[in-house]
């Protein structure tokens, strides 16, 4: 968006004014503004006034199948219908909202029908600021890696084929999500659901595909309960 905010400020050569009055030496011809971006609403700065941007024309500028990326998820799916609309229950920490939309632009990527327990595992790491991301690298489990053993587990998909713009979660996915939530509401503290209640809720679908992953590339039981000592803590970044 500030890459569009730039080409306008480049492109427009004349300043408007409710009487149409034009400076001498001021060029009377200028390029058209784009659609939907009001006349009134741009005004040059370079000839000393100032540049004001309705944030509604310029929402109307984004093509509507980008808009989709911009929308911010504030809870994630479960299988217990009444579980959703329950206020009482833990929040989803920002990482594990993000690592759960990476998740699915990963299965679209790799073209699969679904969103299943090996493209959360990658979204983790895609997302990579968390304690369960920085915990996987630190393995040696990398997004290179776990893409890798999702080609030889599952295979490559049909290149003329189009995942959906939200792949449906598969059952152990679901799963997944639903016993990281079991596990936060188990331990009684307070707090949010982070990435790492995610990743050791992929590790326990023992049949799944993002487990066989995990284990393939050395992660096991012992790993699975070093970190889950800080099951319910998250990376704090500072501002200094």
């Amino acid at each position: 968006m500030a890459a569009r905010t730039l080409s306008f400020l480049a492109l427009s050569t004349t300043a408007s004014s409710p009487s149409g009055y034009t400076k001498p030496g001021q060029s009377s011809s200028s390029l058209p503004l784009p659609r939907n971006l009001k006349s009134d609403c741009l005004v040059n700065s370079f000839l000393g006034h100032n540049l004001s941007i309705r944030s509604s024309d310029l929402w109307s500028l984004v093509p509507k199948r980008q808009r989709s990326a911009v929308t911010v998820l504030f809870s994630l799916p479960t299988a217990n219908p009444e579980r959703a609309s329950t206020e009482k229950l833990p929040k989803w920490s920002a990482r594990a909202i993000k690592s759960f939309a990476m998740s699915e632009l990963e299965a679209r990527k790799l073209k699969y029908p679904n969103t299943g327990t090996e493209a959360l595992l990658m979204g983790i790491l895609v997302e990579g600021t968390s304690l369960a991301a920085k915990f996987l690298r630190a393995n040696g489990i990398t997004l290179f890696k776990v893409r890798e053993e999702t080609i030889k587990l599952l295979g490559k998909s049909d290149m003329y084929y189009f995942s959906p713009e939200h792949p449906p979660l598969t059952e152990p996915a679901q799963r997944a999500l639903d016993w990281a939530v079991d596990e936060k509401l188990k331990s009684g503290e307070t707090g949010e659901i982070t990435t790492t209640h995610l990743l050791l809720g992929i590790w326990s679908e023992k049949e799944s595909a993002g487990h066989k992953i995990m284990a393939a590339l050395g992660f096991d039981d012992e790993k699975a309960k070093e970190l889950a000592k800080s099951i319910n803590e998250d990376v704090v970044l500072s501002d200094r």
